[in-house]
């Protein structure tokens, strides 16, 4: 199910050195990468949100198979995909959350746990809206 990427480095040559082949690497590519690592429960929420896609594309039967194939327990998938019963809103506000340069994430998944049991959308803003303050 995955697709085939394909690589390419340009490679200049010159015949500065009496004849000699000399590899010159090409302009490097600037990298714009941001500092810090992404919150745990973002992965999380993204995780859930590509499950749901395996399950919803048939590419796995069911949750069980999805828990074979990561090496967990069926009980910590069910935990991952608990996830998709936050209101959308606050799922897009989870996926994007600042990066965590130092100490432990602010927002844990046990927080979220929380909110996701909770069954009214109105109410899951409100407590989402505590914890973000």
């Amino acid at each position: 199910m995955s697709e085939g990427h394909t690589v390419t480095k340009r490679i200049h040559f010159s015949m500065a050195n009496k004849g000699r082949r000399e590899l010159k690497p090409g302009p490097q590519p600037v990298r714009d990468t941001p500092n810090g690592r992404v919150p745990r429960v973002s992965r999380l929420m993204a995780l859930a949100i590509k499950f749901d896609h395996l399950l919803a594309t048939g590419a796995v039967r069911d949750q069980a198979e999805l828990a074979e194939l990561g090496h967990v327990t069926r009980a910590r998938v069910t935990q991952i995909m608990n996830l998709l019963y936050l209101a959308p809103d606050i799922q897009e506000d989870i996926l994007f959350l600042p990066r965590i340069t130092r100490g432990r994430d602010p927002i844990t998944e046990r927080h979220l746990r929380t909110i996701a049991a909770e069954s009214s959308w109105l109410r899951q803003r409100r407590l989402w809206n505590q914890l973000a303050d």
